[in-house]
């Protein structure tokens, strides 16, 4: 059954790409021809890979890509040669982590900075290494489109913080 639907999906696929045509107008959102990106406010910094394959349904390798560019980024930004959860928990960890998301002064801001280290993480350890260890994950669009947002916000978090 799964080898019918894998064939199935190549030929629904290159349908496709022979019946596309570039449109005459850029999308707007007059004409609701918004791209998902957009409608999602997906950070544009993500490599034009990402959008590539999420256009071309490979949603759970969008993700992983787009986790992959976070985890390249919090890596140069923190200067520690780790990668994934490890590098997460050191770069926003300890008494004076490497990534202040913050001045961390107050109560609030530490639980603030420590509550941040555990989303980075549990987003590379859980959303990330799936779609990186395993060549059978599959993942919807609207999947895709929150893993996309999620990695947003953790982007936009660190910009917010002073960090580019």
């Amino acid at each position: 059954m799964l080898s019918s639907l894998r064939r199935f999906e190549a030929i629904a696929r290159a349908l496709a790409q022979l019946t596309q045509h570039e449109p005459a107008t850029q999308p707007t959102v007059e004409t609701g021809t918004l791209h998902p990106f957009d409608v999602r406010n997906v950070h544009p910094d993500l490599p034009p890979k990402v959008k590539r394959l999420f256009d071309d349904g490979h949603y759970a390798e969008a993700t992983y890509h787009a986790f992959k560019y976070l985890d390249k980024k919090v890596s140069m930004l923190s200067a520690i040669g780790k990668s994934g959860f490890q590098l997460m928990m050191d770069a926003f960890g300890g008494a004076a982590p490497k990534i202040k998301l913050n001045a961390m002064t107050s109560v609030s801001e530490k639980d603030e900075q420590a509550g941040y280290q555990f989303i980075f993480a549990g987003g590379m350890q859980g959303i990330r290494n799936p779609r990186g260890h395993e060549f059978t994950a599959v993942d919807s669009i609207d999947t895709c489109l929150d893993h996309l947002s999620f990695v947003s916000m953790l982007l936009r978090r660190l910009e917010q913080s002073g960090y580019k």
